[in-house]
């Protein structure tokens, strides 16, 4: 399923996170957004699946996600011996803090990703969050599901 979005993936922790997806470059795409929105709602069914089973043999699988669409800087971001292709900016940042606040199931997007998705999926305002390591609250919503089209 991942590879089916042209994002790049950079497998490090980021607080509770485990991955972060890069859409964009190394190769440009049309609709980050649109995309990302898309990879996320296909992870959570999955996950949801997949947790029924652990479910089985008493074990809870939570899964929430953040989305953010800014600049960022991209490269080769590390030392010699211990480098990787990342993102490293304040968009990072507040993907990571959208998904710590998200609860079990949630997919928390800021504003940038709701205005360019809003016509393709339903969703709910979550409020405004007061998020670590960023100087004002910001409005975020909850993607629901994609709408039928």
């Amino acid at each position: 399923m991942v590879p089916d979005h042209d994002k790049h993936c950079d497998p490090r922790a980021y607080g509770r996170s485990l991955l972060s997806f890069i859409f964009n470059d190394p190769l440009p795409c049309p609709d980050p957004p649109a995309r990302a929105i898309r990879m996320a709602t296909e992870m959570r069914a999955c996950i949801v699946r997949l947790a029924e089973g652990w479910r089985k043999h008493g074990h809870e699988l939570g899964f929430a996600i953040g989305v953010a669409h800014g600049y960022a800087t991209l490269g080769r971001i590390g030392f010699e011996g211990r480098f990787d292709y990342s993102a490293i900016g304040t968009v990072v940042n507040l993907a990571a803090r959208l998904c710590s606040q998200a609860s079990a199931g949630q997919i928390l997007v800021d504003p940038k990703v709701y205005a360019a998705v809003e016509t393709e999926v339903d969703a709910e305002p979550a409020g405004e969050l007061t998020l670590k390591g960023l100087s004002r609250a910001i409005k975020a919503f909850n993607i629901k599901t994609l709408s039928a089209a």
